[in-house]
């Protein structure tokens, strides 16, 4: 197969086209459905910075003991 310039924005056009089909059957969560998501997003990552922060004042304070 030999380059051309012309298949070459042959194939990019029809690459586009295909991607905007796919584009265009992507469903959209309502405000609601992501503004919950969101909101259990961050208190995730709220409990799993908690639960790492005393874990590492622990270990930290083992330590302490351990090797004075």
């Amino acid at each position: 197969m030999e380059w051309s310039p012309a298949a070459w924005v042959e194939d990019a056009r029809a690459y586009l086209t295909e991607v905007r089909a796919e584009f265009n059957k992507i469903t959209w969560p309502s405000r609601e459905e992501y503004v919950g998501g969101t909101i259990g997003v961050l208190v995730v990552v709220a409990i799993v910075s908690l639960v790492l922060g005393v874990s590492d004042f622990v270990f930290n304070w083992m330590v302490r003991w351990v090797l004075p």
